[in-house]
């Protein structure tokens, strides 16, 4: 953002863009205490599982039709942007998005005597090949985790957009009203997949090296799951890392997560300051904005005409995350933080209390429904 603000001024003289940053824990006070008081900024960068949060307190407006119309947001952008439509209005705009894929050490794959150019592709291959990869000393303590296991991470992500579709199931009702998790078989045997591979499989473990992903950049993971995000962090921590990705493992069907953090405009911005805060945004959605964006930080155009050049689709390391785009889905929150909470403690009374893995996957469901229907109960 320090070298594209510069670029945006040079093309607009007469718009000054001044950027401040809150630390991420702090951000949701910060914009509730600003905002409210006419002191917050006109434009505002935030997760997309905040907008419905956003919109009910009265944070954020609309999206200016004149500058995003509904026509031209489903036109250019990938289906995930409708995660930002609420109440038959778009709210945020991405420039950039993520999909989950799978992340895999080679040379680790090489010491196990499985093919380094050949990653799981099913949930059968993905335990096997974890089995194999796991390595523990002499007094059982894990070395090298098979597979990564942090819940509070990209997990709770990859059960509600991905696992439960592949299984056949679906997360949400198309009116956001009702969690669908416990509505057919698959969500059940999505969750139990997911908790057998610390509880039964012993092939990862909560907390090691701190986060799954810092495990992995160290070596000390074999295979871990998360969004072409933590790309450029690879490349700055672990320049020397051998490895590669891969679409996420399928079962009865191919599904992948989508998130993204999004720009809105803060309610009460008008006039000049509403035109200039349009054409930023616009800016920021630009095909050049946008190469630039995936090239310098790793995350994927949020345009379908810019991400599924060739130069990106296929890449060797991007194309397993574009490739994957179609069969993307992002989970419509209500209360995102609340959400994964719910999800992680389901999670630990299995794995670390011995839980009934379907009590607790029913307990779930029904208090992330209880989220749900506060939510709804207070919209007009």
């Amino acid at each position: 953002m320090n070298e594209l603000i510069p670029e945006f001024q040079k093309l607009h003289p007469n718009i000054t863009v001044k950027q401040t940053n809150f630390p991420y824990d702090d951000y949701n006070q910060k914009v509730a205490t600003l905002v409210p008081a006419g002191k917050g900024p006109d434009i505002i960068n935030l997760y997309y599982g905040w907008i419905p949060k956003y919109v009910q307190a009265g944070y954020i407006q609309p999206l200016p039709e004149k500058g995003f119309s509904e026509a031209d947001l489903k036109q250019d952008f990938f289906p995930v942007v409708e995660a930002g439509k609420l109440n038959g209005k778009y709210w945020a705009v991405p420039t950039a998005v993520r999909t989950l894929a799978l992340y895999y050490n080679k040379d680790l794959f090489k010491k196990a005597g499985l093919d380094p150019n050949k990653a799981p592709a099913t949930w059968d291959e993905l335990i096997e090949y974890a089995k194999k990869l796991t390595q523990r000393d002499d007094k059982g303590q894990l070395v090298v985790e098979g597979v990564t296991w942090q819940p509070n991470s990209q997990i709770h992500h990859w059960y509600r957009d991905a696992l439960i579709y592949q299984a056949g199931g679906k997360d949400t009702s198309d009116d956001r009203k009702k969690y669908l998790w416990n509505d057919t078989p698959a969500g059940l045997e999505a969750f139990k997949f997911l908790t057998d591979i610390p509880a039964v499989h012993k092939v990862g473990q909560k907390d090691f090296y701190e986060t799954d992903i810092n495990a992995f950049k160290k070596g000390y993971a074999a295979i871990t799951i998360d969004g072409s995000n933590v790309l450029g962090g690879i490349k700055k921590d672990a320049p020397n890392l051998n490895f590669g990705t891969a679409p996420l493992p399928s079962y009865k069907a191919k599904a992948t997560q989508s998130s993204y953090w999004a720009n809105a405009i803060t309610k009460g911005v008008s006039g000049k300051k509403l035109e200039a805060a349009t054409e930023f945004l616009k800016f920021l959605t630009s095909k050049e904005v946008e190469e630039k964006w995936v090239e310098k930080v790793g995350e994927l155009p949020a345009k379908k005409d810019v991400a599924l050049q060739d130069k990106y689709a296929k890449d060797p390391v991007l194309g397993a995350f574009i490739q994957q785009l179609p069969d993307a889905h992002a989970h419509f929150f209500v209360d995102e933080v609340k959400e994964r909470d719910n999800f992680v403690e389901a999670t630990d009374k299995v794995v670390l209390n011995k839980a009934d893995a379907k009590t607790a996957f029913e307990e779930l469901v029904k208090k992330n429904q209880a989220l749900y229907d506060e939510y709804w109960s207070k919209q007009k």
